[in-house]
């Protein structure tokens, strides 16, 4: 049976993920993809620390050791931020590695350059946990791609967001009290800046157009506005009529221009909008398509499994179909 050796970056929520994902599911993946999978080695900040139940020659603090794993087939990346993330799964591609990851914000910034140098290696990219966490919308586009036009994105893109407005329609808390459950809960972090600002989402959004439509607008133009200005007072003004405030990520190609116009903001939806009935720490994508019509999926947004989860789903969909080349234009 083939062994397959794969290399994880970072060690925090995404990466142990991975990790107990691999090791927990190790029969099974021998059984449906007829390979061993082992992790060869895991990138991290302090080797030195002690990780109960793991093989402590496992952990490095140096990317040139990662680089120098003999046939390393894939590299699983859980960084926070644009640097080193880009920069380490350049050298990956560079090294004929498929590389996988969830990272948002360097992916939004350098996609679509990993993937064109993807494609000129003969390797694969695989970013589904990059938008919506565990909400398959990228393999979804993907294959609607083949035949139908995405005409419209628009979504809840932001988990945290989302469970503070629902937090405060439902418990008729102000804002502050409902940001300070969700960090208590551990939705939110100690600085939710990029969350409640609609950072967050305008990254998944920038990833999500270039797949949609082929390229993305230009950042200084689209109006990004957080949901901190809300009130409960507003909150209960639209609950009385039947309406919700949602933070949504909404973009759509101009037919008369052919510009794309994007924008991430709260807005208050009806009863027969298709966010309006997304609650709690869930996600929801929309797609306005030609042919099939609108099609909306709703799932967990982030969390250790279901984000290391689609992160493994899409080495296996690698696996599956070694022909596939996953590109955004």
């Amino acid at each position: 049976m083939a062994s397959v050796k794969a290399a994880i970056l970072g060690f925090g929520t995404v990466g142990q993920g991975i990790y107990n994902i691999v090791h927990e599911r190790r029969e099974h993946f021998k059984q449906t993809l007829g390979v061993e999978i082992e992790v060869a080695k895991i990138l991290v900040r302090d080797a030195s620390k002690v990780r109960e139940g793991i093989d402590a020659s496992l952990f490095t603090e140096s990317f040139d050791d990662i680089l120098a794993i003999p046939d390393l087939e894939v590299v699983f990346e859980g960084i926070v931020g644009e640097d080193p993330a880009y920069g380490y799964l350049d050298q990956a591609i560079e090294k004929g590695c498929h590389v996988i990851t969830a990272n948002k914000v360097m992916f939004a910034r350098y996609g679509q350059e990993l993937q064109l140098k993807a494609k000129k290696k003969g390797v694969q990219v695989g970013y589904e946990a990059t938008t919506a966490g565990g909400v398959p919308v990228i393999k979804t586009m993907q294959n609607l791609l083949r035949v139908n036009e995405v005409k419209q994105v628009q979504g809840i893109l932001n988990g945290t967001s989302n469970y503070i407005l629902t937090q405060m329609r439902a418990e008729g808390l102000a804002f502050d009290v409902a940001l300070k459950a969700a960090q208590d809960l551990g939705y939110a972090e100690a600085d939710p800046h990029n969350d409640i600002s609609g950072e967050d989402a305008f990254r998944k959004l920038m990833i999500l157009c270039a797949l949609a439509f082929g390229e993305q607008p230009d950042w200084n133009n689209v109006e990004v506005v957080g949901i901190e200005s809300i009130t409960s007072e507003q909150v209960e003004e639209a609950k009385a009529k039947n309406l919700r405030y949602r933070h949504v990520a909404n973009a759509y190609r101009d037919d008369a221009t052919g510009e794309i116009i994007a924008k991430v903001g709260p807005e208050l939806v009806g009863a027969d909008h298709p966010l309006y009935a997304i609650d709690d720490v869930n996600n929801a994508v929309s797609l306005d398509t030609n042919y099939i019509g609108t099609l909306t999926m709703v799932g967990p947004g982030a969390g250790m499994y279901p984000t290391a989860s689609v992160m493994m789903e899409d080495y296996a969909d690698m696996l599956a179909k070694p022909e596939k080349t996953v590109s955004l234009a």
